[in-house]
């Protein structure tokens, strides 16, 4: 009677959450996943088309040259960011773990960027690496560095480059702070065992500390893996909807804008729905595939 009773209380707690999940999350996504099998002319809703958006999007142009382009700066984005700030973000978070004094507030210098949106870190850098007046160039200059004063966002072979590492400094926050609290559940008694049997600090972290943090990191790699596949403030910032220069900040997110709104085509609503529900299908079925390894892995630890 009372545990009936105290479910229904929490349901009547739980429902305007999901009231508005309902209304401004599931809704949008289930009516934008049927806009994807039917014919458009403009706004206009067609008869049912099955998968023929979905054939568009691999036959005709400018997806034929767009879709693959943009989905490789997809995974060349995911994967520099995943490598570079799971590095450095368990590194500077040991770091900060063997130095209490200063954890708190060097952990809070870290998670500041984080806290602004991507938009504004996009055109900030965009200042930054200006090759007319921006101070970045204008350093390197004056320390004789001048072979490295390059237009940093107007070549197509740094472009990439400069858009993943300005991910990584504004997100590294997050890491930082997730192997933070990771480092602090693992149990000392463990890691002064090793030492006692003669371990030095580095065969510590890496026989005992990292394997117990695995969890942690697949967490931040599925994370990162979904939101590197979403991106679309930041290269916007930087190279526009039409992933400037050349393409070479292209992404599928910008695709799908250009589609929807820039490309004026009468059935530009089937298309970018078609394009939007591939890229879910995408998302979803690589963090479902992550996270049933990293739980794999989890039962593994704890068996």
């Amino acid at each position: 009677m009372r545990q009936g009773m105290g479910r229904r209380t929490g349901l009547l707690f739980v429902a305007p959450a999901l009231a508005l999940f309902a209304v401004f999350v599931l809704y949008p996504m289930v009516t934008a996943f049927s806009y994807a099998f039917f014919s458009w002319q403009g706004t206009t809703r067609g008869a049912f088309a099955g998968l023929t958006n979905f054939v568009t999007l691999f036959t005709k142009a400018p997806f034929t040259t767009d879709l693959p382009q943009a989905l490789l700066h997809n995974v060349l984005f995911f994967v520099g960011t995943m490598l570079i700030q799971n590095t450095f973000g368990l590194t500077i978070s040991y770091l900060l773990y063997t130095r209490p004094r200063s954890r708190r507030v060097l952990q809070t210098l870290y998670a500041m960027p984080y806290l602004v949106s991507p938009i504004v870190i996009g055109y900030l850098w965009t200042l930054l690496l200006s090759p007319t007046f921006g101070p970045v160039n204008t350093l390197l200059t004056k320390v004789g560095l001048d072979s490295w004063a390059l237009p940093w966002l107007g070549d197509p072979k740094t472009a990439l480059w400069v858009v993943i590492l300005v991910s990584v400094w504004q997100w590294i926050g997050f890491p930082v702070l997730l192997y933070g609290a990771a480092l602090g559940g693992v149990p000392d008694e463990l890691t002064e065992a090793a030492r006692v049997d003669g371990a030095t600090n580095r065969q510590a972290f890496f026989k005992i500390t990292l394997p117990l943090l695995v969890p942690a990191i697949g967490t931040v790699s599925v994370l990162t893996f979904i939101f590197a596949m979403e991106a679309f403030a930041l290269p916007y910032a930087f190279g526009g909807s039409t992933g400037n220069p050349a393409g070479a900040t292209d992404f599928v997110s910008l695709l799908f804008y250009r589609t929807a709104f820039d490309s004026g085509a009468t059935d530009a609503i089937g298309s970018s729905s078609a394009l939007a529900t591939m890229l879910f299908l995408i998302i979803f079925g690589g963090a479902y595939a992550a996270t049933a390894v990293l739980r794999r892995h989890e039962r593994r630890i704890t068996a």
